[in-house]
């Protein structure tokens, strides 16, 4: 079985944060030491980063790549390994791919492109095509008339880590600023007042005809399956109540500071996006998530739409006062046991050899120059 030794790296580690040595075999942290390692051979981080490798729960950035340019739809093997290489190089080792499965605008690219999507996940897995470990969750819009029927399709697959209800309603949740939900449904061609008050119409009537027993079909049937459960955008106590209800795991994107203190509250685990955090708020005009971590009102991040932001996370996250190891946990630990992993996210003897190497710029930037999965060079 192959070894390697690493030294002089800046480790994470049982929640504290030193100068020491590595020992990996085959696919499996063996050893965690503080100080040197004499023995030839060691591979000298020069005070590089030894970090876990990262995990994802909720990135549309396989999107970009099935439709970079609207109206085009790209090959979705080519889309997929372009993605999956595009998380090794942020030093993501395990990430679940969210595949919207119900989609309000029938007839749109994500209702175009889903099936094809999640099949050539699989191909690309079976063929040893990915550098990381890829996983599904699926996005669930409740208010979508094909929600139930593609939910039953797609529920037992193997890959299914993680499903998520959402309701992007406009006037509530993600969007209760209707001039932020016009400027979005118009990013790829304006709309006439009356289309827009049309199409405003039609989906606040699909939200009031399907949301709620849509809601609970999905719920039911991931609890039958035993498959963890998120609520997307809860902007009001009431929407975390209900969540806690449903026995819901995780608040993903809260967008309020009284709807993430009630998922805290509920004993939910509560993500927020990288890019928010990178850029210094949301896009839609809610909570930012720096004001979350202020208040310790966040568990994990996501990179949502941009990889590289999740490296990023963690370490402004210990620029705003947090310690490095519970900085690092938001992009490790805490995202792999939210959903029942516990075999990875931590530089631990026994956990999988998913590991990144990480250099700071003179400018504080962290780049990734190296990513392992289970012990293999992925970037």
């Amino acid at each position: 079985m192959t070894q390697r030794i690493i030294r002089n790296a800046r480790i994470v580690a049982n929640g504290d944060t030193f100068t020491g040595c590595a020992v990996i075999e085959g696919a499996t942290i063996r050893a965690v030491d503080r100080g040197g390692s004499s023995i030839a051979g060691a591979e000298d981080w020069g005070g590089d980063w030894l970090l876990p490798g990262l995990v994802e729960l909720h990135t549309d950035n396989l999107e970009k790549h099935l439709v970079p340019r609207p109206g085009v739809i790209w090959n979705a093997v080519s889309a997929t390994v372009t993605h999956d290489a595009q998380c090794a190089a942020a030093g993501i080792t395990t990430v679940l791919d969210s595949i919207v499965i119900g989609d309000m605008d029938q007839g749109g690219t994500r209702s175009q492109t889903y099936r094809a999507s999640i099949d050539a996940l699989h191909a690309c897995r079976d063929s040893g095509l990915l550098r990381v470990e890829h996983l599904l969750h699926l996005r669930c819009e409740v208010s979508a008339p094909d929600i139930v029927e593609n939910f039953e399709a797609y529920a037992d697959d193997a890959l299914v880590e993680l499903v998520s209800v959402m309701d992007h309603m406009p006037g509530q949740r993600q969007w209760r600023d209707l001039v932020k939900y016009r400027r979005y449904t118009e990013r790829n061609g304006s709309l006439r007042d009356a289309e827009y008050e049309r199409l405003v119409r039609e989906r606040t009537g699909q939200q009031v005809a399907f949301a709620t027993r849509h809601r609970a079909a999905v719920v039911a049937g991931c609890h039958a399956r035993g498959i963890p459960l998120a609520s997307h955008d809860d902007t009001e106590v009431e929407h975390v109540e209900l969540a806690r209800e449903e026995r819901v795991a995780v608040s993903e994107f809260p967008t309020t500071v009284r709807a993430a203190e009630a998922a805290r509250r509920a004993g939910m685990a509560i993500v927020m996006g990288g890019p928010n955090l990178v850029k210094g708020g949301s896009h839609s005009g809610n909570v930012s998530a720096a004001e979350l971590a202020g208040l310790d009102l966040l568990d994990i991040m996501s990179s949502d739409y941009v990889p590289s932001s999740l490296v990023q996370s963690a370490f402004l996250l210990r620029d705003l006062g947090w310690s490095m190891p519970k900085a690092v946990a938001t992009v490790s630990r805490n995202p792999a046991r939210a959903i029942g992993l516990e075999d990875r996210g931590e530089i631990a003897p026994g956990q999988r050899a998913d590991v990144i190497r990480v250099r700071e710029t003179e400018g504080g930037m962290p780049v990734v120059l190296g990513a392992w999965c289970r012990g293999e060079r992925a970037f």
